[in-house]
């Protein structure tokens, strides 16, 4: 018995170190040949020393009686047990239903309307009776041909049917100006950006373990506030100008990012160009119908002597802007996974931007408030020096460096004259004021006015101006209210209590523009200590007041038209 016991021990320590290097059929084999050579009774010994069952060596005895050569694999074929696709003939049809229901399967697929994933396909053919795992349903879609794919922006929507000559028009312009060595720039917005620690798209090297901390939630902070990055590129020099704006995109914005482009390196780059090309998206800001821009430019082209000349990409195109790839792009891979944290950091990753190239970046904080809701009526956006060019004059124009209209008068009515069909307001009962100290009041007005708007350019241009007026010209935009225009519309509304939604269309404004207009004035009669004396009786719409203007005799000149 002691015999006995000593062999399983033996046998035991000789399958613990043997085994796990063998295969499933080498294990039967060596196995088999120990039980033969102990003889009866063997098998159980064997089975019972290496862990397994007797059965298991009962085959390998088998194997080595029928005196098969080697099979050269562990198992027969079609061994081992069938794959659940193989038992289930319709699983495999039912997977398709759910990956593919609009094309293959059911059009009222559970499904559809959910992320397919692996765990939710399962467990839905496990639901309709397929029992399967996540993995496996993997490895049968991938044996369909399927894998993980994102969405490709390929469907580019209606084609405009002058796209393609819109694109040779720029094309021919863009040579046309660098020819002769005048500047030809691509303009836009970049993506707006929320500042502070807030988790920003891409990864950075960085310790492992130790990624950059930030906030749980992107929601904006108040005092910290956005960026607004509006992009200036130069085709030729292959340099980017980046202003970053804390207030809102807006035409002014635009115009002003250009001009300090100008400023800064336009006058030195080309010092004698006499054009300036600007290449921008149809929509936005810098868009071909937004009439602020249009003013704005022509501000530019007066103060730096330039004609400007705009050439618009069809509506759906902005992908084909260059300064999309050639600067915006290198911008955000720059900064990605790194959280802008401050104004400053957003203008020092910009301006850090490099590509093997040679694009050369400068930014800079532009900290100016722009109004919103600014209107350019008709008459405004007629008087402005704009040339519109014979192939799609709304999507490619010049504006010229003039003063005057076409027809030779000003630009815009006398600063100290109200606009028209306004004249009948400027009685001394409505305003108050005999005529002599109106005039004395319009006096003290445009100076503090002037003095007021200069300073609020300085601020927007970061400096002083490069040239100096000339005397008597006017050298910003149209405005669409006039100075007198301004005082009247304060008086209406302090004097006789009439709400400025009620006085706005008086002056073709919108209540916002209205409400700027009147907070400026306020401050500006509250600097020259000039107090507006309330009526006597208040009014409550423009018909109570054409109804006193009849009875001063001093009744408009055309209808009051009231707001719809």
């Amino acid at each position: 018995m002691e015999a006995i016991e000593d062999i399983a021990v033996a046998l035991a320590a000789k399958f613990t170190v043997l085994l796990p290097h063998l295969d499933e059929r080498q294990r039967r084999l060596l196995l088999a040949a120990e039980a033969r050579s102990i003889g009866h009774g063997g098998i159980r010994l064997v089975a019972r020393a290496a862990g397994v069952r007797e059965a298991t060596v009962s085959l390998g005895v088998t194997e080595l009686d029928s005196g098969e050569a080697p099979l050269g694999r562990v198992r027969r074929v079609g061994g081992g047990r069938k794959r659940v696709v193989d038992l289930d003939p319709g699983l495999r049809p039912a997977l398709l239903a759910l990956v593919e229901p609009d094309v293959r399967g059911d059009p009222m697929s559970p499904l559809r309307w959910t992320t397919k994933s692996t765990r939710h396909l399962a467990a839905e053919l496990t639901r309709q009776g397929h029992r399967i795992s996540a993995d496996t349903v993997a490895d049968v879609l991938r044996e369909e041909g399927f894998s993980l794919q994102g969405n490709a922006k390929v469907i580019e929507g209606k084609q405009h049917p002058d796209r393609d000559g819109q694109f040779r028009y720029i094309n021919d312009q863009a040579k046309d100006h660098q020819a002769v060595g005048d500047p030809v720039i691509s303009v836009d917005t970049k993506k707006k950006e929320v500042v502070g620690p807030l988790k920003n798209g891409g990864r950075e090297w960085r310790p492992a373990g130790d990624p950059e901390r930030v906030s749980t939630h992107d929601f904006p902070d108040r005092e910290l506030g956005k960026a607004v990055p509006y992009g200036i590129y130069d085709l030729a020099a292959n340099t980017g100008w980046v202003s970053v704006g804390t207030d809102h995109d807006t035409a002014a914005f635009a115009v002003e990012s250009i001009r300090r482009w100008w400023k800064a390196r336009g006058t030195q780059d080309y010092p004698q160009a006499r054009r300036l090309l600007i290449t921008a998206d149809a929509g936005g800001s810098n868009g071909y119908r937004t009439r602020a821009w249009k003013a704005e430019l022509a501000s530019l082209a007066l103060e730096t002597g330039l004609h400007i000349t705009v050439c618009h990409f069809p509506p759906g195109t902005s992908k084909w802007n260059r300064i999309e790839h050639r600067l915006f792009s290198h911008i955000t891979m720059n900064w990605r996974g790194r959280p802008l944290t401050s104004h400053e950091v957003i203008v020092q990753s910009i301006a850090a931007t490099t590509t093997r190239t040679g694009l050369k970046v400068h930014a800079e904080l532009d900290s100016a408030t722009y109004a919103t809701g600014v209107r350019v009526v008709d008459r405004q956006l007629d008087a402005l020096p704009l040339a519109r060019h014979e192939w799609h004059g709304d999507w490619n124009y010049t504006l010229r460096p003039e003063e005057y209209c076409r027809d030779g008068t000003p630009p815009i009515p006398p600063q100290d004259l109200p606009g028209p069909d306004r004249a009948w307001l400027v009685h001394p009962d409505l305003t108050g004021l005999q005529p002599d100290q109106w005039d004395r009041l319009i006096t003290q007005l445009r100076a503090a006015r002037e003095l007021q708007r200069e300073e609020d350019l300085h601020q927007r241009r970061g400096g002083d101006r490069q040239k100096v007026p000339a005397a008597g010209l006017y050298t910003g935009r149209r405005p669409g209210l006039t100075l007198v225009d301004r005082l009247l519309a304060t008086i209406l509304y302090q004097r006789f209590k009439l709400p400025q939604v009620v006085i706005a269309p008086l002056f073709t404004v919108t209540p916002v523009t209205l409400n700027r207009a009147i907070s400026q004035t306020r401050r500006l009669l509250d600097q020259i200590g000039h107090t507006i004396e309330p009526a006597t009786t208040p009014l409550a719409t423009l018909d109570d007041l054409a109804h006193l203007a009849a009875r001063l005799d001093t009744a408009p000149t055309t209808k009051i038209k009231t707001a719809s």
